[in-house]
């Protein structure tokens, strides 16, 4: 066993050690030579290990992501490809490839939209071609969805394996992929658009974006989940099945057969000799007092720890932003994406201080106005005690105007 081990750790030291050259500029072809030659075979573990020594070693989640593709590039020859392993219908990793499949053919369809625009007349202005290649990367947006599953999901299990890395860097390249399609699409929406102005789209815009999420499709399918499917535990995976609806499916559904293990239910955590109640200087509330009235509230409210761990979040039916349970116990750094990172890190750095106590923004998403607000919190004392954080979707109450006196009950 320790000859295995030591063989896993050379392969990743000698592993690291080519990939920087290759950082350093030197040419793929001499690197993916010296790959083969030196390391022979790697595991999708071992190239997570890899980036997150690299970070350790005090390379940035942005410059590895920035190598990120030229990476798999050069590893394809060298990477294991991995054996599909056999799973039940509807498991977590099942879904995930079937999306990925229901992916790839959409990708199909849209290269084969956007060769038409190669053939368009140069001064004329082809609305239908247009049309048509706007449609189909509309429907590759339901990558999203995909994409979160994994990020909210699969991350959060990952990083209770101590594996950070790859998340940071993932995350980063599926924002990548979604500021490309988001672009193609905003693009493409402009109606005075020539045939000689599209050309020049498909090798500009189109094309790239569709090889990034195309890319993104192989990192998924040979590192992250053979990785996972190798840590995560089975009453892990149920957790990420239970959770998955919050954030919806891209192009197909899940398929049925998948039993996940049964959920451990907390213990009530109120253990009072009396009651089970909480007793707060304005009154007591029970505990399942406290879950309906967190469930009712207009508001969704998140609340972070003082160690910057997630240790609460509401859980009402119409939720901004989806949450799930796996994320708690989370680095709150952890769950947004790596651009936003240096945002919420001065937030919490600057309630600590004492320097600021409220942070506010507003977004416009979806058709909706989002608020977004985060509260210090402090004891009597002053100490710091964590970071609440208060999302409101505010569009119909500005949209009120005059008054409402008489009793009248709106829709749900």
């Amino acid at each position: 066993m320790s000859e295995l081990l030591n063989n896993r750790d050379h392969r990743i030291a000698t592993l690291k050690e080519i990939i920087l050259h290759l950082h350093r500029g030197e040419a793929p072809e001499q690197v993916r030579a010296r790959l083969a030659h030196l390391v022979g075979e790697v595991d999708a573990t071992e190239i997570a290990a890899m980036e997150q020594s690299l970070m350790a070693d005090g390379m940035s989640p942005e410059e590895v992501k920035s190598m990120c593709d030229l990476h798999a590039e050069v590893l394809q020859d060298t990477v294991t490809p991995p054996k599909a392993r056999e799973l039940p219908a509807g498991h977590p990793v099942d879904t995930f490839r079937r999306e990925n499949r229901a992916l790839e053919a959409a990708i199909s369809t849209a290269r084969q939209q956007v060769a038409v625009l190669e053939s368009v007349a140069d001064q004329t202005y082809p609305t239908d071609e247009r049309l048509a290649v706007l449609a189909a990367f509309n429907v590759l947006m339901d990558v999203d969805k995909h994409y979160q599953r994994k990020e909210h999901l699969v991350f959060s299990i990952l990083e209770r394996h101590g594996n950070t890395g790859p998340s940071k860097v993932m995350w980063a390249k599926d924002d990548e992929v979604r500021e490309l399609l988001k672009g193609a699409i905003e693009v493409l929406r402009e109606e005075s658009l020539s045939g000689a102005e599209l050309k020049i789209l498909v090798p500009t815009v189109l094309r790239p974006a569709l090889a990034a999420l195309e890319s993104m499709i192989y990192k998924e399918e040979t590192i992250l989940l053979p990785m996972c499917l190798g840590l995560f535990t089975e009453e892990e995976w149920g957790e990420a099945w239970r959770d998955s609806p919050r954030y919806g499916w891209c192009l197909v559904e899940p398929a049925a057969g998948y039993v996940p293990p049964a959920a451990t239910l907390p213990e009530d955590p109120i253990q009072l000799p009396s009651a089970s109640a909480v007793a707060f200087p304005s009154g007591a509330l029970s505990f399942q007092q406290l879950i309906g009235i967190f469930s009712s509230l207009p508001v969704d409210i998140t609340f972070v720890d003082a160690e910057d761990r997630v240790a609460f979040f509401s859980e009402g039916p119409d939720r901004v932003f989806a949450r799930s349970r796996t994320i708690l116990g989370r680095e709150v750094k952890h769950c947004h994406p790596p651009k936003s990172v240096d945002v919420v890190e001065r937030i919490l750095n600057d309630f600590k201080t004492g320097r600021q106590t409220v942070a506010e923004f507003w977004i416009q998403m979806q058709g909706k106005f989002v608020h977004i607000r985060y509260f210090a919190v402090r004891d009597e004392a002053g100490t710091y005690l964590g970071t609440l954080e208060v999302t409101q979707d505010l569009t119909r109450l500005r949209a009120l105007e005059g008054d409402r006196r008489l009793l009248q009950y709106d829709e749900a």
